[in-house]
């Protein structure tokens, strides 16, 4: 049996983990979800640790539909003794706007606004990559949408609408948490209008050129996206907040469950941070016994 296993689904994204994990000499299993299968009644886990790195947006690049499949599987190992990171239950949050902005509320912090004049986004609950996401600036344009069917595609149709913030400085930032404590955090150049370009992939390249610069967040909002992560049963997340411009208050929007880490990473932190994902990885093998 190998140490670890790693459930992905993108064929490129995950080569820097997989070369730091190469570089530790974990013995590891890429488990790629397509075409992949299990039985249900029977099998066992590959590993006794599994760490789950499939996006939100693989449901866009795939016919089958990889966010359910995988939770599916990872609930099934985990019933079979398996360590599970970012399993099942974490993906359930993932994988649903609805559900993040609940826990967001429940846990005391300010979110986007959902009961809300115009203008406004509607988002699909499932989405990833900026995807599912249009702006509406009064109500005869996003009536004549819905009557045409041209609400942004879902997963699962559901529609999330919340109001239009403006970042302050047209900034949103991002904190990177790995085991419920903080790792690093970026300011990111926000995008003016939802995104509509026509692949994930697409999307994501357009994302991977906004400017990001190394942030400092205040020790209250990296304490409340702690929170939010061992609250999402996370392992390894990002956590995104805005500043409000209208108002100065910071309102989270976004639990990512896969957050890549920043490509340049020697540029931009000066250190890489699958280096210290490895030697969390190491941990877990290590409280398994492997």
């Amino acid at each position: 049996m190998h140490q670890l296993a790693i459930v992905y689904d993108h064929p490129h994204w995950f080569q820097p983990l997989f070369a730091a994990l190469e570089r530790s000499g974990i013995d590891y299993l890429a488990v790629a979800t397509d075409d992949h299968g299990f039985d249900p009644i029977g099998g066992r886990p590959p590993a006794p640790v599994i760490f789950n790195r499939v996006a939100m947006s693989a449901a866009q690049r795939s016919r089958r539909h990889p966010v359910y499949y995988t939770m599916a599987l990872l609930d099934h190992w985990a019933g079979q003794g398996a360590l599970v990171l970012n399993g099942a239950d974490a993906m359930a949050i993932d994988a649903s706007k609805a559900r993040q902005l609940a826990l967001i509320n429940r846990l005391g912090l300010a979110a986007p606004a959902t009961l809300i004049g115009f203008p406004l986004v509607v988002k699909a609950d499932i989405g990833g990559a900026g995807s599912g996401v249009t702006r509406f600036n009064e109500a005869t344009a996003l009536a004549h949408a819905i009557a045409a069917g041209q609400l942004p595609a879902t997963a699962n149709g559901v529609w999330l609408v919340q109001a239009l913030v403006r970042p302050r400085g047209g900034i949103t930032t991002r904190i990177e948490i790995l085991g419920g404590r903080h790792l690093y955090a970026l300011d990111v150049t926000a995008a003016d209008e939802a995104l509509s370009l026509a692949s994930a992939d697409a999307r994501i390249e357009r994302l991977a050129t906004r400017r990001r610069v190394r942030a400092e967040p205040p020790p209250n909002l990296i304490a409340a996206a702690e929170l939010l992560a061992r609250e999402a049963g996370m392992e390894a997340c990002g956590i995104e907040y805005m500043i409000d411009d209208e108002c100065g208050t910071p309102r989270f929007h976004d639990i990512n469950g896969l957050s890549l880490f920043v490509n340049n990473p020697q540029d931009v932190l000066g250190w890489d941070p699958h280096d210290r994902l490895v030697e969390r990885l190491w941990h877990h093998i290590s409280r398994m016994g492997g």
